[in-house]
């Protein structure tokens, strides 16, 4: 009888079973991050020996992620692959020695909303439990665009684009109160993501300062506001003028016309007399003498009804015209990293030319924001200035390229969604037919004529600006605001289909004092949201 109760007692023993313990509550997550759906075991064992299947609705044999006979398995749905790992679900985790079969999913998509199951299987036992994961996603700051109206008022349109779920738009005045929206519309992407465009009438009675808020049901909100006082009074037509109103306004435009009379006259008095004024002939001779003999020439001799002032201000001229020497007092030496390079490009011996492989296909489909590579250089104050060449002898500049800055750590391959100032990136784009802009938020087109062949590029860290040439025209293309932390690099994207590869140069540093810029060589400028 002794004998009989102990074998009992050690059935029991050895069939104690477990049970999957997931959290109550949804996770919540952002498109395009990185998100730990917890699970674990209790009480808790070693689950290394144990079969582990993460899996969604009812794709049991297409699972999320498998782990079996002590190592993950390739057995997998395939929008899931590369993108699924086991994962501690805090730090004091101790992993699988201590029941813990968390989910780490990366690069997250709206499609992954929903409900996952994690099912844990041993020998005699097994368990299954299931998390809800919400996505959501913040889109872009709303642009207001206005648009004068027959009768005083200012027709506002708001826009708003990559958000998820589908967000409400509401509008204010400057007092806070409720504006009615003369209408609402919402669409959505091939990439799940909404866009929304809402649109108001008001008038100078209802508000001075109009404010369009685009929000979730969680609370997230991003709000673009107008000054509609200056619209309504520089643009509306529908003011009528009668009495002496009417008298005072027609003076006011015979003047107007008499004054723009004279006006062309003195512009064109050279041609209608054959002489040129005494200041004109003061500037072009003093500008002759500045260009001979450098910008620190003594007072030139003096010239008939000179004014006082005019050397200083053509002295300022000829600096402008040589600006990009200045720039180049700050030049550092750039080279390519070869260890944080797409597959898709290849490099010279010196690091310093990139292009696209010949093999590597693009689809044609946008711009391919993949294709890129940093420089080995990493700043954390000072100036630095370098220049890329984008047309070589025989070839036609080219048309597709991204240049700029990158914070380090942050760079991997990503679609632009992700290549944001709020995620440590910050440049310029050249998209072919689609044009130049930047990637700010929201981002700024640029036109650009004539296409740059050679682009300087200057970093001033301290001063949180990134600022870019066309070196050839010696021309300031923009300047991006923002604020920079850590170490930041160049950051390079060749293109694809383009016959010239990019290019970077050598320009040595000089061993004159640098030359503070002219603050007329910031603008204009662009503010970016703070990394």
């Amino acid at each position: 009888m002794l004998s009989i109760i102990v074998v009992v007692n050690l059935l029991i023993e050895t069939s104690v079973s477990f049970t999957v313990v997931v959290p109550g509550d949804p996770i919540a997550a952002h498109v395009g991050s990185t998100v730990i759906v917890p699970c674990w075991i209790s009480p808790p064992e070693n689950a290394e020996a144990l079969e582990i299947r993460w899996y969604r609705h009812d794709e049991f044999s297409s699972p999320v992620l498998l782990y079996n006979h002590g190592k993950l398995q390739d057995v997998q749905e395939e929008p899931y692959r590369n993108r699924s790992s086991l994962a501690l679900r805090s730090d004091q985790s101790g992993g699988l020695k201590d029941g813990d079969v968390s989910l780490r999913l990366e690069k997250l998509r709206v499609q992954d909303e929903g409900s996952f199951h994690c099912y844990v299987s041993g020998e005699s036992s097994y368990g299954s439990e299931e998390v809800v994961l919400k996505i959501t996603a913040l889109g872009s700051a709303p642009v207001l665009f206005p648009k004068p109206l027959d009768d005083g008022r200012v027709n506002i349109s708001c826009r708003s684009s990559g958000w998820y779920p589908e967000p409400s738009v509401s509008w204010t005045s400057d007092d806070g109160r409720a504006l009615r929206p003369g209408g609402s519309s919402h669409s959505r992407g091939a990439d799940e993501l909404f866009s929304v465009h809402s649109w108001t009438a008001v008038s100078l009675s209802d508000a001075q300062l109009v404010s369009c808020s685009v929000s979730l049901r969680t609370g997230e909100v991003k709000e673009g506001r107008l000054n509609i006082q200056g619209i309504v009074s520089s643009d509306s037509s529908g003011f009528c003028f009668s009495g002496p109103w009417k008298a005072l306004f027609l003076t006011f435009l015979i003047c107007a016309l008499l004054g723009s009379v004279v006006f062309i006259l003195y512009k064109y008095r050279e041609k209608l007399t054959g002489k040129k004024p005494a200041k004109e002939i003061c500037e072009e001779e003093t500008m002759e003498r500045l260009t001979k003999e450098g910008t620190n020439a003594e007072e030139p001799k003096k010239v008939p009804d000179c004014e006082e002032g005019t050397l200083e201000k053509l002295r300022k001229k000829v600096v402008e015209d040589i600006n990009i020497d200045e720039l180049r007092k700050h030049a550092v030496e750039i080279t390519i990293d070869r260890e944080h390079l797409h597959p898709g490009l290849i490099v010279s011996k010196d690091c310093k030319m990139v292009r696209d492989r010949p093999e590597h296909k693009h689809t044609g489909e946008g711009f391919p924001f993949q294709l890129c590579a940093s420089g080995a250089q990493r700043f954390t104050s000072g100036r630095h200035y370098w220049e890329v060449e984008l047309a070589h002898p025989s070839n036609p500049p080219k048309n597709y390229w991204l240049i700029g800055v990158v914070k380090h750590g942050h760079f991997t391959t990503r679609d632009r969604s992700a290549l944001t100032p709020s995620a440590g990136f910050w440049f310029l784009c050249s998209d072919g037919p689609h044009g130049f802009y930047t990637n700010t938020e929201p981002p700024v087109k640029l036109s650009l004529t004539p296409r740059p062949e050679r682009l300087g590029v200057l970093l001033d860290y301290d001063e949180g600006l990134l600022s870019f040439y066309n070196v050839k025209e010696s021309k300031h293309l923009l300047t991006i605001s923002s604020r920079f932390s850590g170490s930041v690099g160049p950051l390079f994207n060749p293109g694809a289909g383009d016959q010239s590869p990019l290019t970077i140069l050598d320009y040595p540093k000089p061993v004159e004092a640098p030359v503070e810029l002219a603050a007329e060589s910031r603008q204009p400028l662009i503010t970016a949201q703070k990394a």
